[in-house]
């Protein structure tokens, strides 16, 4: 399972993002988006630890805590709906 990590500072890196949640238990994986376009920070991101006890407690210590002067939106992360089901008609060309 991964964390989502929302509100961050455009500059934040994944190294930082890191640090902060190594504090918790061992970070496997990080992960900052970027818009495809510009290649600039989208500001969210995800973080995968090891263990989902590690999570919870990342997840409760961060979620609202200010760090790089924004408060962080840290929740587990929900997966992405697929984007053909929501209700916008058929894409079938007659």
């Amino acid at each position: 399972m991964s964390i989502y990590v929302g509100n961050l500072s455009y500059d934040v890196t994944d190294a930082d993002l890191e640090q902060v949640f190594a504090e918790y238990g061992t970070v496997k994986r990080v992960q900052l988006l970027t818009d495809r376009e510009t290649g600039r920070p989208r500001g969210f991101g995800f973080v995968e630890m090891d263990t989902e006890t590690e999570e919870e407690s990342a997840i409760e210590a961060l979620d609202g805590a200010e760090w790089m002067g924004r408060a962080l939106r840290v929740n587990k992360a929900r997966p992405r709906e697929d984007r053909r089901s929501q209700g916008r008609g058929s894409t079938h060309r007659y």
